[in-house]
């Protein structure tokens, strides 16, 4: 890392640690998102000329992976990470003049909906919320049973399947007549989620946000941004599953002696490590691969890290439950809620799976081509 990249790192892992909250029942923490806008980081990826930093996705990776070291329950991730990208990448200048200086400043929460699982690999068919004209504007109607942060969000931008054909992006108040949301008793409590059902909401025309043709490919890549991001995310997870492993072995007596000094044990921890730097690596690399946020994604590269770290999350977090013993999936412990994390992660931006099958029909076309 830089050393700018480095003192960011340090800032974030310092205040993170000290504001901790994923055992929080609140939904929303207002205190803690404050401190967030005001350290910047809600406008690390946003271009200057939008009122951002115009930083790159390394420096939103440092972020994340200290977030998911700490299981912080914000909507940092549903800002830099979801709808940041999709608003860079999708909105018309218009758009994005508009909307981007609140979202950086941190004044507006908003979040996305755009398919189940917000995989990459959506498309119209698949989408939940239907749009059709009405005059110069747009009512729409359907129903997205999972939304992230969908109780807090002031605003969600839904990726909806137009009735003339494709989809278009659309701007939707979570105030605004038609729309009802109910929060959803996740097993994830660090991971909040609501119900959205659109019936009959009438936008104007300014609400549709996209520039002409720009969902076509843009949409796709925006989410192999957010996929990226959370690899970082999942890295931060498995790095902290091991501190908090290697830390309870060396206190846990048995035989006298600490666990830690069992050789199965030890092997066991290894592994882990092996596990979170073959996911460590492989982020690396898709980062240095994606030069910026509105170029061409190295999406290979992202596969590659997308997979190694959702895998290498779920193995750690699931070991540390292991080498924590009895105590390990109890309240008072953290291995339960990076393992519900884990499991989250595993299913959402596409899974490790979908993946495999999208670098397999890369490579298998390109031999074609050949």
């Amino acid at each position: 890392m830089t050393e700018e990249q480095r003192a960011l790192q340090e800032t974030a892992a310092a205040y993170l640690a000290e504001h901790a909250n994923a055992r929080d029942g609140r939904d929303g923490d207002p205190a803690l998102w404050q401190g967030i806008a005001e350290l910047g980081w809600t406008a690390v990826i946003v271009p200057e000329a939008f009122g951002g930093l115009g930083l790159g996705l390394a420096e939103a990776a440092v972020l994340l992976e200290e977030s998911g070291r700490q299981l912080t329950r914000s909507p940092l991730f549903s800002g830099v990470a979801l709808t940041h990208p999709l608003l860079v990448r999708c909105a018309s200048e218009a758009a994005a003049r508009r909307l981007l200086p609140a979202l950086a400043e941190g004044r507006s929460i908003a979040t996305l909906i755009a398919g189940p699982g917000l995989s990459p690999f959506v498309t119209a068919g698949g989408l939940e919320i239907r749009a059709r004209r009405d005059g110069d504007g747009w009512v729409l109607d359907g129903t997205s049973p999972q939304v992230l942060d969908g109780d807090t969000a002031d605003t969600a931008f839904v990726v909806a399947r137009l009735d003339e054909g494709g989809m278009g992006l659309f701007e939707v108040p979570a105030r605004l007549a038609g729309v009802t949301r109910s929060p959803l008793a996740a097993w994830d409590l660090s991971r909040p989620q609501a119900r959205w059902q659109l019936e009959g909401v009438r936008l104007g025309a300014e609400a549709r946000l996209d520039a002409p043709g720009a969902l076509d490919d843009g949409l796709a890549a925006a989410l192999a941004s957010t996929a990226l991001l959370l690899a970082a995310e999942q890295v931060g997870g498995a790095a902290r599953c091991i501190e908090l492993t290697v830390a309870y072995t060396k206190e846990r007596q048995q035989f006298g002696r600490p666990v830690a000094a069992f050789q199965a044990v030890k092997h066991r921890c290894a592994e882990m490590m092996v596990r979170l730097e073959g996911a460590r690596s492989a982020l690396g690399g898709a980062l240095a691969a994606c030069s910026g946020l509105q170029e061409a994604l190295a999406l290979d590269e992202i596969a590659v890290a997308r997979v190694q770290a959702a895998e290498a999350y779920r193995f750690c977090a699931a070991e540390a439950i292991q080498l924590h013993g009895g105590v390990g999936f109890t309240w008072e412990y953290d291995p339960q809620l990076h393992f519900k994390r884990a499991q989250w992660g595993s299913q959402w931006f596409g899974t490790p799976d979908a993946w495999r099958d999208a670098v397999a029909d890369s490579l298998l076309g390109r031999r074609k081509s050949a």
